[in-house]
C-alpha cells in the first residue's frame, strides 16, 4: 500500500497507486489520482480534479490543481492533467483550467524548478525547462525542448516553439518560434539556438537550412509576409523548415522581432 506519511491528510476521494510516498505534512483533496513511482515532499498540496503520471517528484511545498486565479472562474470542474517523470521543484503552483470540460496539461519528462506559476488553461509539452520564477499567464503553450530562464514572466495567450531558448530575467509578450534563441526587456530574437539543435542531434544539413530561415526573417530586411514567401520559394522544404513556417503563419499574437 501508498507509503503515506501520520502527518498527511489524504481524502477518501483520492486514487493513490500501491508505491506512491507522500511525505510529511501533506494535503491531497478531491478527486486525486497519482500514478505508480510518484513521491510527493513535505507540504505539498494537491487538490482535484487532478491526474499525475507515474514517476513524478513534486518538492516540498509545491501546490498543484489549486483553482484558477482568473475572475471568470465560477467553480467549474476543471482538471489537471500532469504526464509521467516530471520534476516540480519547490513552491511551484500550478492552477486548473477556468471552464468545465477544460484542463491545464503538463506533458512528460519536464523540469519545474523552484517558484515557478503555470496558470489556468497552459500547455506544456515534453522534455521543457522552466528555471527558477518563470510565471507563465493563462492559456500559453510551451512546446516539447524549449527552455525557459528564470524570472521571465509569458504574457497570456503567447506561444513558445519548440527547441527555443529564452533568457533569464527577459518579458515575453509575442510568441517565440522554434529554434532560435531570444533575451532581453524588450524581448529580441538574438540567433538560432545552434548549440541546442548540435545536441539534440539535428543534421547539418537542416542546421544550415534553419541558419538561412533565420536569416530571412531577422537579417535581411524583409517584414514577415514577405520572409515567408521568400522562404517557401527558396529553401528546402524539410519538415523543420515547414514547421517553423506553419508556426509563424499560425500566430495570433505575432511573432518575436
Amino acid at each position: 500500500m501508498p507509503q503515506v506519511h501520520p502527518t498527511a491528510v489524504v481524502d477518501p476521494e483520492a486514487t493513490i497507486a500501491e508505491d506512491v510516498i507522500v511525505g510529511p505534512y501533506c494535503v491531497i483533496s478531491g478527486r486525486a489520482e497519482l500514478s505508480s513511482g510518484t513521491v510527493l515532499g513535505s507540504g505539498v498540496v494537491v487538490e482535484g480534479p487532478i491526474r499525475i503520471g507515474r514517476n513524478c517528484r513534486i518538492l516540498h511545498h509545491a501546490v498543484v490543481g489549486t483553482p484558477p486565479q482568473d475572475l471568470k472562474y465560477r467553480g467549474a470542474p476543471s482538471l489537471v492533467d500532469i504526464g509521467d517523470s516530471n520534476t516540480i521543484r519547490e513552491f511551484v503552483t500550478i492552477n486548473r483550467a477556468t471552464n468545465e470540460g477544460e484542463e491545464t496539461r503538463i506533458g512528460n519528462d519536464n523540469l519545474l524548478m523552484a517558484y515557478v506559476h503555470v496558470a489556468h488553461n497552459c500547455i506544456i509539452g515534453d522534455n521543457v525547462i522552466l528555471a527558477n520564477a518563470v510565471n507563465l499567464a493563462g492559456h500559453v503553450v510551451i512546446d516539447d525542448n524549449a527552455i525557459v530562464g528564470g524570472v521571465t514572466p509569458v504574457h497570456q495567450f503567447v506561444k513558445i516553439g519548440r527547441h527555443a531558448f529564452i533568457g533569464g530575467g527577459s518579458r515575453v509578450p509575442k510568441d517565440v518560434p522554434p529554434y532560435v534563441r531570444a533575451a532581453g526587456n524588450p524581448l529580441r530574437v538574438v540567433g538560432l539556438n545552434s548549440v541546442g539543435l548540435l545536441r539534440r542531434g539535428f543534421p547539418p544539413d537542416v542546421r544550415l537550412e534553419l541558419k538561412r530561415l533565420h536569416r530571412l526573417f531577422y537579417r535581411s530586411g524583409l517584414n514577415t509576409s514577405q520572409a515567408v514567401e521568400r522562404a517557401t520559394s527558396e529553401l528546402h522544404p524539410f519538415p523543420e523548415v515547414e514547421h517553423f513556417l506553419d508556426f509563424v503563419r499560425q500566430s495570433d499574437r505575432g511573432i518575436s522581432s
